[in-house]
């Protein structure tokens, strides 16, 4: 369970159903579980089922179980089960158990075995399209299957026989007999086994049966004693077939299931099949892909468990899907960070200056605070020199009134360090500055100047003897559009700004030796950290974790307005 106490999830209906329980003696103590499917990398909405589930165990003394569906075995594996794994480690929680609906295949077996012997289940020999048929609709009622009153000892016969690997996919299916005329269809005769001749990265070739998730998910959570089974609002339909399964097999617990509302993300995609798809189709790296709301893109990008723990506790739980602000995430993590990250300087698209005034072979070393209200953060040395590098954003050759950065014969104030004036511009035959020679006021450090001028802009800058040279990654929305799952091809609507790389970056030479895992603010860009997969001794890689201020807010308005 979490090792976080500081803030305490708000009062919602799950927690209030659960504080019901307790002090009306349904139950003695709470158990819940997370059980995600071993079949892709969880994403940020994982998460919030994660803090729900471990959360609610925290809070009231009660146990959690981390369980793999793993019902289906062409699309799990055990990358994705250590995946998963280690994510919810790294969300900073702690499981009573690690269990697997595989374990309990064999009970699960014998479970369908008693339903056929009760009459309450059947071996149907319709096909795909012909089982899609007798359905029905939502305006009409289904038919009985032709094989739905088959014997007691026939049923058990094909089914023994389907366990053997007598038949081929397809062929047959156990169905649970209930009604094919309900108002709801998942109710009408659900398949609850199927043949699949596929390698199991458990139970390797033992079974050709696997149980259909609905079928297993209730057995297993009553299996393992779970007293509360909370779920997304997808799964309310299957609720009927989980109390229906539990009422007719000889199971002495019968936990209840709880749904409350699935997170939506705007400008991204919640969907374990389009995440998939990007991966395979390559429209992203991988599913670390730092642009994607996996929990391992979302940690390679440099977000704190911390940080997501906080998104989770201020979205809430309720018991309707939203669609959240992604500037709701990204504030969590500025909050965070704001208190926490070392402050240095950074410069994206470096513009080289010459101080011409400045002894070619002088380094002066300026003393600045790692962080402007934490004292006990200390600080560092910066080395001043007669080449700096400037950021190209802050130099224009015709500024208008209210640019207070550099520009031919302007003055602005280096951070932390001296005032200088650009006296020169040097151009290539293209037009492109290439470099900048100006001079500073040797009376003008600690922000005053000698006949008290003032000077409005301030910039940051790195010596360009001791600068650091990195790649740095800067990232934004991955679509263009709020809700992509609207759009007719979602992978049309990919922003082709999603990732700007700066392969030229100049670093402060404090960043040359730096701890991988610490978190930084590049003074007036924004929060950065070491790529976790690509960063190497030789060739630094550093991410924007999130910028400054919120962008995309005033976008946002603006759009509207116009």
């Amino acid at each position: 369970m979490s090792n976080e106490t500081n803030n305490p999830a708000p009062a919602n209906f799950i927690r209030n159903i659960i504080t019901d329980d307790l002090n009306n003696g349904r139950h003695e103590s709470t158990y819940t579980r997370f059980p995600p499917e071993p079949n892709g990398y969880l994403h940020i909405g994982h998460a919030k089922s994660i803090c729900l589930n471990f959360g609610v165990a925290d809070e009231f003394k009660g146990k959690v179980n981390l369980r793999f569906d793993d019902t289906n075995p062409e699309k799990e594996s055990e990358e994705y089960m250590r995946s998963i794994q280690d994510n919810v480690e790294w969300l900073g929680f702690e499981w009573d158990k690690l269990c697997h609906s595989s374990d309990y295949f064999e009970r699960i077996h014998g479970y369908a075995i008693e339903l056929i012997e009760k009459g309450l289940a059947y071996v149907d020999s319709l096909n795909a399209d012909e089982m899609r048929e007798y359905r029905g609709t939502l305006k009409e009622p289904g038919k009985n299957s032709p094989f739905r009153d088959r014997s007691v000892e026939e049923n058990l016969n094909l089914f023994s026989r389907m366990k053997a690997g007598e038949f081929k996919e397809g062929e047959h299916a156990l169905r649970a007999k209930i009604d094919m005329s309900s108002p709801q269809i998942i109710m009408r005769d659900p398949v609850i086994y199927r043949i699949k001749f596929a390698h199991h990265f458990r139970s390797g070739d033992q079974w050709c049966i696997y149980p259909m998730y609905d079928f297993t998910h209730c057995i297993s959570d009553a299996i393992e004693g779970i007293t509360h089974s909370l779920c997304t609002l997808e799964f309310q339909d299957n609720r009927a077939v989980y109390d229906w399964v539990l009422d007719n097999i000889s199971i002495d617990c019968h936990p209840r299931q709880y749904e409350f509302g699935r997170l939506n993300l705007k400008y991204t995609v919640l969907s374990k099949r389009k995440l998939n798809q990007l991966v395979t189709e390559n429209a992203v790296d991988g599913w670390d892909d730092p642009r994607l709301p996996t929990i391992a893109g979302i940690r390679r990008r440099g977000y704190t468990p911390a940080s997501i723990r906080e998104f989770c506790r201020e979205i809430g739980v309720t018991k309707k899907d939203s669609l959240i602000e992604m500037t709701v995430l990204e504030n969590a993590i500025r909050h965070d960070l704001e208190n926490t990250a070392l402050r240095t300087f950074g410069v994206l698209k470096p513009i080289k200056v010459v101080i011409t005034n400045f002894p070619e072979d002088k380094t002066e070393w300026i003393t600045a605070k790692n962080h402007p209200k934490d004292e006990s953060l200390g600080t560092r040395d910066i080395p001043f020199t007669r080449e700096v590098y400037i950021d190209q954003d802050d130099f224009m050759l015709d500024p208008p009134k209210k640019f207070f950065r550099l520009g031919p014969d302007r003055e602005v104030r280096l951070r932390y360090g001296y005032a200088i004036k650009c006296n020169e511009v040097i151009q290539d035959d293209s037009g492109n500055v290439v470099e900048l020679r100006c001079t500073y006021d040797p009376e003008s450090a600690e922000g005053k100047t000698a006949d008290g001028r003032k000077i409005k802009g301030i910039i940051h800058w790195v010596s360009a003897k001791y600068a650091v040279d990195a790649e740095v990654r800067r990232y934004d929305r991955l679509f263009r559009l709020p809700n992509p799952s609207n759009a007719e091809n979602f992978i049309d609507q990919l922003n082709p700004d999603s990732l700007v790389v700066f392969p030229n970056a100049k670093l402060e030479s404090s960043l040359g030796n730096s701890d991988k895992k610490a978190r930084f603010q590049f003074e007036r860009v924004g929060y950065f950290w070491q790529d976790s997969k690509d960063s190497k001794p030789d060739k630094l890689v550093f991410n924007q974790i999130v910028s400054l201020r919120d962008s995309w807010a005033r976008i946002e308005k603006d759009q509207q307005n116009n």
